[in-house]
């Protein structure tokens, strides 16, 4: 039995959306989105109870996790990058940036910051190729990016955390 609930608000939401989706495969990616936007991360008992939510053996949930690349499937930074890394980005200037991300906090795709504070991913086309290069910051687009505004951007995200302390 999992040590892991919903909060209320996730449970309500889960209800909700689980009347839409009434056979439990469809169910399985709002249900782990749900644990991923409450947590940041979808631990291993995260997964045995959505498992027991929708009357699914564990393994099956795994699958599905690991699968998808958009879940994070261990603790990740309080500000996770996603730096697109298709073609329109690349051309415009992503690897400048990626080559920024590495110089500037010290971390490769897949890391997390030693301070916890940032977590960095190279992800496939987020859909704004007219706004290349892109990255989202905990799900917020940032087009058309420069190592300036780059650079902006993460000393927004330190100076909010020092301020926050």
């Amino acid at each position: 039995m999992s040590k892991f609930k919903y909060t209320p608000e996730n449970e309500a939401k889960f209800q909700e959306q689980i009347k839409r989706y009434p056979n439990s495969n469809s169910m399985m990616l709002p249900a782990l989105w749900l644990v991923q936007e409450q947590e940041g991360w979808v631990s291993p008992d995260a997964m045995i109870f959505v498992a027991e939510k929708l009357n699914k053996a564990p393994i099956e949930v795994y699958e599905f996790a690991t699968f998808y690349t958009m879940f994070n499937l261990k603790p990740i930074g309080t500000y996770h990058i996603e730096l697109c890394k298709t073609l329109s980005c690349m051309v415009m200037g992503s690897k400048d940036l990626k080559k920024f991300i590495k110089d500037t906090i010290g971390i490769g795709p897949g890391e997390t910051s030693e301070d916890g504070l940032f977590h960095f991913s190279e992800v496939e086309c987020l859909g704004a190729c007219g706004g290349a290069p892109m990255f989202a910051l905990n799900g917020e687009y940032h087009e058309n990016q420069s190592i300036d505004s780059l650079k902006k951007v993460i000393e927004e995200c330190r100076n909010a955390s020092k301020s926050s302390k």
